[in-house]
């Protein structure tokens, strides 16, 4: 997972942290469920990077590279 990756996941996870925080705030259930919602899509895409990392972790042992 390159940093860029992690930034815009961990930006994305914050804003739904907020987005929910604010909707429970205020009352507001779709925007606690979007905030939900915007927290799931970024462990998504962080659980995605985390495969790719240790696939890329397993060839590089297969072939001896790194």
């Amino acid at each position: 997972m390159s940093m860029d990756d992690k930034f815009r996941n961990k930006a994305d996870d914050l804003k739904g942290k907020a987005k929910e925080a604010g909707g429970a705030v205020t009352g507001d259930e779709d925007l606690k469920n979007e905030g939900k919602a915007e927290q799931a899509g970024a462990a998504v895409k962080k659980g995605v990077e985390d495969v790719k990392d240790a696939a890329s972790k397993v060839k590089d042992k297969l072939t001896g590279d790194k």
